[in-house]
């Protein structure tokens, strides 16, 4: 296979997934959610039990925005499909990270939470051959690191709404990167 077939077929994926935006929509929602719920008068124990929980309807939602969207999550003769639900479940390897931060520092819950919820955006941006995850990656990742590292963990649901936003205009220049490459494709 060469690089432009190669480069064809992530094309194909972006256009007809179109990049992923309802996993992205979800997430938006999601951490708007976390970010609420570390506004709540719990101790930060029962707020990061909390957060982990409001990221449990992830799927549905995307489910559910795939259908609005018309998105397509199973695309027929593309021998890369099958790769995005492996980078999909390479996600939950990171949480045995969490588990710990909940036990032994749950002030830092959302903190790492947000990290790997960036970080593993990255692999993404190969997948659908667009350098706007991996972008995203890196300022969510590193942004929740620097709001965790100068703010006072009172002021940490900040680090979701931040996420939130983050993953708003991650969505936006992904909406407009796959309809860039759908008009390619049709050429």
């Amino acid at each position: 296979m060469t690089d432009k077939e190669l480069d064809t077929l992530r094309n194909q994926l972006s256009v007809a997934s179109k990049n992923g935006i309802d996993f992205i929509l979800a997430g938006i929602i999601i951490w708007a959610v976390i970010a609420l719920v570390w506004t709540l008068d719990y101790d930060p124990g029962t707020k990061s039990i909390f957060a982990f929980i409001a990221g449990g309807p992830l799927l549905p939602l995307a489910f559910l925005f795939s259908r609005i969207l018309g998105t397509n999550w199973k695309i027929r003769n593309n021998p890369l499909q099958r790769l995005g639900l492996w980078l999909n479940f390479a996600q939950l390897f990171y949480f045995p990270i969490l588990f710990y931060v909940l036990i032994k520092t749950p002030d830092y819950f959302i903190m790492v939470y947000a990290i790997i919820t960036g970080a593993h955006l990255f692999p993404y941006s190969w997948f659908y051959n667009t350098k706007w995850y991996a972008v995203f990656a890196g300022i969510i990742a590193l942004g929740s690191l620097i709001i965790g590292l100068y703010t006072p963990t009172g002021t940490f649901y900040s680090i979701g709404m931040f996420t939130s936003t983050c993953l708003c205009i991650l969505w936006l220049l992904l909406f407009a990167d796959q309809k860039r490459k759908r008009g390619l494709l049709n050429q």
